[in-house]
Order: C-alpha cells, then structure tokens, then sequence
C-alpha cells in the first residue's frame, strides 16, 4: 500500500465522516492505493462507526493525547507513505497530491504551510495568527537551523519508515514541533508546499488550549536545544560578570552622574558565577543527550570532553582554588595591617569577592568533572561463563541418546517385519560395543551369528517403520527449537 492517511480523532461525530469520503474519493480519482486510519482517542459520540461506515480503519489508542493519538495510528498504519491531518474539516485532503509528489521524489517529511497556502476568514484565532504560531516557528527556526515556515501545521506528510526512526515521544501538541526539530536534528530531507486553512465544521470548541499548549511548544523547543538554553545566556552572564568584575576591583567605575563601587562588584560576582554555572549546564546536558540519543552526535562538543578529563578539571579547580586562597590570606593580610580592626567595605571587599568568587568557581569545575566522568561509564553487560567440559559431555550424551534410540527403533521394525527365509547380512557398525552394554558377554557365539543375520530384502513397510521414528525425532527437536 502507498498512502496511509491518519486522523486523530476525540469525539468528531459532526465531521468525521465527511473527511474520510472526501480522503477516499481523492484515492479513486487519483489511482492511488490508499487507506484512512482514524486513530480513535476514546470518542463518546458515536464517531466510530461513522468513521466505519464511511469506509475507514478505526484504531483504538488508548493514552490520551494528540501525540499519543497520532503515534498509534502511524504505527498501524499500512502504507509506505503517511500523510496525517485533523479530522474536523479544516483541511482539505483531496489537495494530498503534491505532498505525494514530493514523497515519491525523495523527501523524508512533507509539511503544509498555511500561510503561503491562505487562511480563510475565522480559520485561526488572531493570537495564533499574528503572535503565537509566527513567534514559536522563528524559536524553532533560530533554535534548530530549520527553513520550516509553519512549524505547527497539522497538514503533513512523511515517509512512514524515516519518521518512526526518530524515536517521537511527546504525547501532547508540542508532538507537531517534536517531528520538524528531531527530522531537522537528523539532517532529513524536508520540504513545503502552501495548503489552506478553513473554518472547522464542529460546533463545540477546540482541543486545543492557547496557554497551555503555546508553553508546552516553548518548553519542549527550549528543552531541546542546551545551547539557547543554558549556553548562550552563560556566556552573556560571564562576559558581563567578568568585564565588570575585572574594572571594579581596582576601584569605582563612573558613568556620567553615576558611580559605580564595591555593591555593583558583588552583582558582578554573581553574574560571573551563575554565567559559568549555565555554561557546565550545557555541556552536561548535551553530553547526556548526546549517549541517550535524545540529540544528534555533536563532533565539538566531543572533542571538548576528549580534551577536558577529570584529571584537566580538578587541575582547572585546583589552580582556582589556589587563587582563591591566596586572595583570602591578602585580605587576612590587609586585616592585619589594620589591627584587626573595622574596616572600610570599599577596599576590602575588592580582595574578598574576587577570592570568594575563585573559590566557588573552582567548586564548580571540579564537581562538573567528576559528573562528566561519570556520564562517560558505560554499562556493559558481559556474556555468562561456561564450562568448556561440561559442554562437551553434554554435546556426547545428547549424541549417544540419539544413536540409541535410532538403534532400539531398527531392532523393532526387525524384529516386526523381518522372517527367516528372507534373511541376510546387514551390516552392524558397532556389534561388539552394543553387545557389552546388553550383557551379552557369555554368548558371544550365538549373537555374533544372529547379528549377522538379518532381513537382506527390506519390505517398504520395514523402510516406513524405520523411518517414522526418525522423522518424529526430527520434527520434535525443531519444534523445541522453536519454542
């Protein structure tokens, strides 16, 4: 089958079935070998058997969600290519033609864009329009390097077998950003064409929540991206806290009519501490990222923890420790010259921030070393041990089993079948060994003859009742294997 598509679907009784005739009479006008899954959320209306009765595939999904709706009805479905879109009659799916086009031709992920494709009056609020879904796909397109004009479009289609390789997890809306970040993230071949918006037919209102929907498209772009998140305002935060730090600690810094002294030094600490904080936040969260495969391999970022072992960090923190120490023992020192005595916060707290600042900093570096190593153990789990003898007598008793049940089997079809005027030699492999092991020892004479003569014309009865056993034998071994 070719073309799949999936609708997800909670209680859409009014319009359900109006877009599964419109899906299905686009696959006969255009020949294509097609289905329609509604991925059925736990719907209370009755759309189920509209969806049937239409012609479609219902499949039950049990989480509720939009993503966990569109992830059961991705998975069942059968076509090599998926195309998914809502099931509230906004989106016109006999106009699939050109995402299919783009499939065929090779790319990975097909997304509609409303806003070259048109939005009709009332379609979409004026929140969504103007702000909400302009500003969340500048984030992605900022955050991620993706050229997707319209992140959130639900009009979409992708190679059924490349998006299941992405391992999707999200269970909500931001389901739809989650696809074009991760299909991004794996350098996927991804395209858009225009597509139309139009006003829902359903006389209830939305699933979707303007708040808390938009955060959890914030929240879920921000999660997946340890450089906007923690590392460009780290770096914001230690330039700042440092230029400013480095010109406070020789004395006041005046701006026009305003002067700025040891309280704006103490701020600037803080910025450089908390700076280098976000900063080692980064590089863990992308190192732990990076060995779940939660984000791509990153090559200089590896290349920053090839170079930085525990060794190199406790060294970095030692050296910041020991700068930190020597400007506690000069502030001691200025203490001292003062008799121990009140001092003036103006001059001894350039010596004792600046100190106190190393030292924490040096804290830091050194407990992000040791957290990076311990990112770096990898799990192993080591093949069991075996007895090289044991194994072998096991291989030589299952083997001796065998010849003597094939053995015991031949007697008895001799013994049933077999008559003394058809008698004649046969050949015995092992006479003398098979005769020690029955205790035949005391007549040898007498069964070293009867040994030697058996049936020299064989019925096919004889032959069939030989060969029955075996083959039973046979047939149990490979259904053990089996099992």
């Amino acid at each position: 089958m070719e073309l799949s598509v999936v609708m997800p679907c909670l209680n859409e009784a009014e319009t359900v079935e109006t877009c599964v005739r419109k899906t299905i009479g686009f696959f006969e006008d255009s020949g294509i070998d097609g289905e329609v899954v509604i991925a059925d959320n736990g719907s209370t209306d009755g759309s189920q058997q509209l969806a049937r009765d239409a012609g479609a595939r219902v499949v039950p999904v049990v989480d509720k969600g939009y993503g966990n709706a569109l992830m059961g009805g991705i998975r069942s479905a059968r076509g090599r290519y998926v195309a998914m879109g809502d099931a509230d009659d906004s989106y016109d799916f006999t106009t699939l033609g050109p995402f299919l086009d783009e499939l065929r031709d090779g790319a990975d992920l097909v997304m509609g864009n409303r806003f070259k494709g048109g939005i009709a009056p009332g379609a979409m609020p004026p929140l969504h329009r103007y702000l909400g879904n302009p500003v969340l796909s500048f984030v992605g397109r900022l955050f991620f390097g993706s050229k997707i004009g319209d992140f959130h479009c639900g009009l979409r289609a992708f190679n059924k077998e490349s998006i299941l390789r992405l391992g999707l997890q999200t269970g909500g809306m931001e389901f739809a950003s989650e696809m074009v970040v991760k299909a991004t993230l794996q350098k996927y071949d991804i395209r858009e064409v225009p597509t139309t918006l139009s006003p829902d037919g359903r006389t209830r209102s939305p699933h979707l929540n303007t708040w808390r929907d938009g955060w959890r498209h914030l929240r879920f772009l921000l999660l997946y991206s340890p450089r906007w998140l923690f590392l460009i305002p780290g770096l914001v935060f230690m330039t700042l806290g440092l230029v400013a730090g480095i010109a406070l600690s020789t004395g006041p810094v005046t701006v026009g009519e305003i002067a700025f002294d040891v309280d704006t030094l103490v701020g600037a600490s803080a910025a450089l501490v908390i700076g280098f904080q976000a900063v080692l936040f980064a590089l863990l969260t992308k190192v732990y990222a990076m060995q779940e495969g939660f984000l791509p391999h990153d090559r200089r970022v590896q290349k920053i923890i090839d170079w930085w072992s525990l060794e190199r960090g406790v060294l970095l923190g030692g050296l910041l420790a020991v700068a930190g120490l020597a400007g506690l023992v000069a502030s001691l020192l200025h203490w001292r010259v003062n008799s121990f005595g009140e001092l003036d916060p103006r001059h001894s707290l350039r010596i004792v921030v600046p100190a106190a600042t190393a030292l924490v900093m040096s804290l830091q570096a050194i407990f992000a070393s040791l957290f990076v190593s311990i990112l770096g153990i990898r799990r192993r789990q080591h093949p069991p041990l075996t007895d090289a003898a044991e194994e072998a007598a096991g291989v030589v008793d299952a083997a001796a089993h065998k010849v003597a049940g094939e053995r015991r089997a031949a007697e008895q079809a001799a013994e049933t079948t077999g008559d003394g005027e058809n008698a004649a030699p046969d050949e015995d492999p092992e006479p003398a060994t098979v005769k020690g092991k029955q205790g035949t020892s005391k007549q040898s004479a007498k069964n070293t003859t009867s040994t030697k003569s058996t049936t020299s014309g064989k019925s096919t009865t004889s032959a069939k009742s030989t060969k029955a056993p075996e083959s039973k034998a046979a047939d149990d071994g490979e259904a053990g294997s089996e099992s």
